[in-house]
């Protein structure tokens, strides 16, 4: 028969081959028919996969697709790259538009960070999502901190903007990424903050196609802040020293290695506190907190921040907070022959009271004020002597930091923006002297010997007062704290 299935064929060769036996009754006939049934089955299947293969096989071309698709787009965004570590290809990065900020700064109250939640402290890496608009975030202390960045760039230009030399086989030089930076920060700030920020570009075509602006346009030359009138020429002056001038926060650039880990290789720290650019730049991510004594750094967060390195995208940035106290004298108890003391009050650019000279030869963290207090160990605890502590001399020091990689270096890039605010104001906050007190409570030893309790740990005292007070009052009709939505 002709066009006849291969199906058929097999059915009609087995019904010829049947020999209808009547004396083998109702034996045979049974059989017969499960046979049959059976051919009939195959027929079926055969005819079924001769009409459904054409679009099983489109449906897997198209899935096909889809995957590449993803892969492709991944690539582009730097997930996907094959690539050995250390070695990066240029993204072509269309950024987000941008929402312009309308109004004043100077209307702008800082964000009221307040990272920490009651009970049992937890050391996690504590990353969220960020909107590209909250990249940076200006408020009514952008003076204040322009002339404290000023100052300390002025006064300790070797200090606080540093670049680590390439270190050949392991890791390369920064200066193409802090370029980058800059660049990048300078397209941002024109966009976001249209009245505070102006800039001047390159005609397209004078410089190479990866050192273009955003969106095609020209590479940017020239950027002014407007009420200051100060303006900056970014083909002369220090990339890193112009992004710390240009806002509120400091700056760290992160490069791959030929070992996959991630180094500090350049810089610019003007407000640091309790640290020194110079101590750690040239290390990578890991020894800086391990030489640091970050609680459980190996057991909570070594690996899973080793993968985020790695694997973080070009789109996606992140944003985490975290908190300290500091101690700080009060201005008449200060060195009035110290100009510091005149341009940074407050003790933002660098802890004073804690930690003594910046500048000293074998620098112990919170060594100044452990002697002031004649601090002693017992065992591993550490113990202070019972000299009473005043609650206005103690600032909660938070720290909002965010992450994004550039997509021409493939550098990571840390912003460090800090906040404070006297325990004395905190304590007026609803609910928050009675959370604050609970998570000091919840720290383990290793991690209030890190956060440096000993030197103010008095405030616990006061804390519980204003709690009780805010009770008495109707504050609050809860009596347990509670936590707000983080980290706020």
């Amino acid at each position: 028969m002709t066009g006849a299935t291969p199906g058929f064929k097999l059915l009609t060769t087995l019904a010829s081959g049947l020999e209808w036996n009547w004396r083998s009754g109702a034996v045979c006939l049974l059989a017969s028919l499960v046979l049959a049934a059976l051919c009939l089955a195959l027929v079926r299947s055969v005819y079924r996969s001769s009409v459904d293969q054409p679009d099983q096989r489109k449906r897997g071309e198209r899935a096909g697709e889809v995957v590449a698709k993803d892969h492709v787009q991944q690539r582009k965004l730097g997930v996907g790259q094959d690539r050995n570590p250390g070695e990066w290809e240029p993204i072509a990065f269309d950024y987000p538009s941008v929402k312009p900020f309308e109004g004043n700064i100077l209307n702008v109250k800082p964000i009221p960070y307040r990272p920490f939640k009651g009970g049992e402290y937890h050391v996690t890496m504590g990353i969220r999502s960020m909107p590209w608009d909250e990249w940076i975030e200006l408020d009514q202390q952008f003076y204040e901190y322009h002339r404290i960045s000023e100052f300390r760039i002025r006064t300790r230009p070797d200090k606080v903007v540093m670049y680590h030399p390439p270190q050949p086989g392991i890791v390369g030089s920064a200066r193409p990424a802090a370029e980058e930076l800059v660049q990048d920060l300078a397209e941002f700030l024109v966009r976001r903050y249209p009245g505070l920020y102006t800039l001047t570009r390159h005609e397209k075509g004078e410089w190479s196609t990866n050192s273009d602006g955003w969106n095609g346009a020209g590479k940017v030359k020239a950027i002014t802040i407007l009420p200051l009138g100060v303006t900056y020429d970014l083909e002369v002056e220090d990339p890193l020293k112009v992004a710390d001038l240009l806002v509120q926060e400091d700056w760290a650039i992160m490069m791959e290695g030929t070992d996959g880990r991630y180094w500090l290789q350049a810089g610019a720290v003007c407000k640091p506190g309790f640290w020194r650019l110079q101590d750690k730049l040239g290390m990578p991510l890991d020894e800086i907190h391990l030489s640091g004594n970050v609680p459980q750094f190996k057991s909570k967060l070594h690996l899973s921040m080793s993968r985020f390195f790695r694997r973080m995208p070009v789109d996606k940035p992140v944003t985490r907070n975290n908190y300290f106290f500091q101690v700080v004298r009060h201005p008449e108890h200060q060195s009035q022959d110290d100009p510091a003391v005149h341009v940074d009050p407050t003790e933002l650019s660098w802890a004073r009271t804690m930690h003594g000279i910046e500048d000293k030869k074998d620098f112990e963290r919170a060594a100044h004020i452990r002697e002031e207090k004649e601090v002693v160990f017992e065992n591993v605890a550490e113990r202070q002597s019972t000299e009473p502590l005043d609650p206005s001399t103690v600032f909660l020091r938070t720290e909002r930091q965010t992450l994004r990689r550039l997509p021409k270096t493939g550098a990571i890039v840390f912003t460090i923006r800090v906040y404070q605010t006297r325990v004395t104001d905190l304590a007026r906050e609803p609910g928050v002297p009675g959370r604050l007190a609970s998570s000091i409570r919840g720290w383990s030893e290793d991690v209030a010997q890190y956060k440096d309790l000993f030197a103010y740990r008095d405030i616990l005292h006061y804390l519980d007062a204003q709690h009780a007070a805010q009770q008495e009052n109707g504050v609050l009709v809860d009596p347990e704290p509670r936590n707000s939505e983080y980290p706020f």
